[in-house]
């Protein structure tokens, strides 16, 4: 693959093959997203000068970005180093999942239910992602979050200094080791994929993404088994958990054998049920 030189429209049609090749789910965008990164141009800039050259230092750096996408499979967000979830952008790496559009459905909701001043608790924060929204979109709330991985948690208070944005974060398993409460709130996005599934996902997801903050046992809900009964030990009022496909009317379960009377499930914007509201 060579760049040098072709003006930005060739670039793009001599990525896409690759990409294409390579089985990406989204060729065309993950061309104009490395080659903008690439130029230090925004990607209508890609749009309105199609036939300026690529040139230098560009042409090195969109090459080697094509190949890791191609060859090595690594997802697009760790190349730019940058994730947008909700209104803000995100820095991740291997070091913690790739926060997902469907996760922005826990941030929504629970900014329009919880009270003033609520002290809400993010379960298995990873990149910091539903914390840091939260603290963003309702500043009257004390956040904090919380995550078994040290490094994980160095990600998440990157995030938090960069986008200045006041999030306590400490390390826990669950709620083993979190902050005292009381919580008004407790948010998760918890590992929910059953261990089966590693066969059948994209390989980038697999080979790239932190397992642990993916798969959860046979069923997908070795974690949730231990979360929903921890926040009702504590008498946590409100809980909001994300699930997979599938998996809605065994959450439901879950959450009211743990004693939340009240389970409510929510769909995300493709019209698939992914979050249980459990509340007492």
């Amino acid at each position: 693959m060579s760049f040098a030189g072709v003006p930005v429209r060739e670039a793009l049609d001599s990525a896409l093959v690759a990409l294409r090749g390579s089985g990406s789910a989204t060729p065309e965008l993950d061309a104009e997203l490395l080659l903008a990164h690439a130029l230090g141009w925004d990607r209508t800039r890609l749009f309105l000068e199609r036939d300026t050259p690529v040139e230098g230092a560009a042409i090195r750096v969109f090459r080697d970005l094509v190949r890791r996408r191609t060859v090595l499979r690594e997802p697009v967000a760790y190349l730019l180093g940058t994730r947008g979830f909700r209104h803000l952008d995100l820095a991740v790496d291997p070091r913690v999942l790739i926060p997902r559009p469907e996760t922005e459905l826990l941030v929504e909701l629970a900014v329009a239910a919880l009270p003033p001043g609520a002290r809400v608790l993010d379960v298995g924060t990873g990149s910091g992602a539903i914390a840091l929204a939260l603290k963003d979109e309702r500043p009257d709330l004390e956040v904090h979050a919380v995550d078994a991985s040290a490094a994980a948690l160095e990600v998440a208070r990157a995030n938090a200094r960069r986008l200045r944005l006041d999030v306590a974060f400490a390390p826990a398993d669950l709620l083993d080791g979190a902050p005292d409460g009381p919580w008004d709130a407790v948010v998760s996005n918890p590992p929910y994929v059953p261990d089966g599934d590693r066969a059948t996902m994209m390989h980038d997801v697999v080979q790239h993404e932190p397992g642990d903050a993916l798969f959860a046992g046979p069923d997908g809900l070795d974690v949730l088994r231990r979360l929903l009964p921890a926040c009702a030990a504590v008498a946590v009022p409100w809980v909001a958990v994300e699930h997979g496909i599938g998996q809605r009317g065994a959450v439901v379960g879950l959450a009211r054998g743990a004693g939340y009377p009240h389970a409510d499930v929510h769909d995300d914007l493709a019209g698939i049920d992914r979050v249980v509201v459990a509340r007492r």
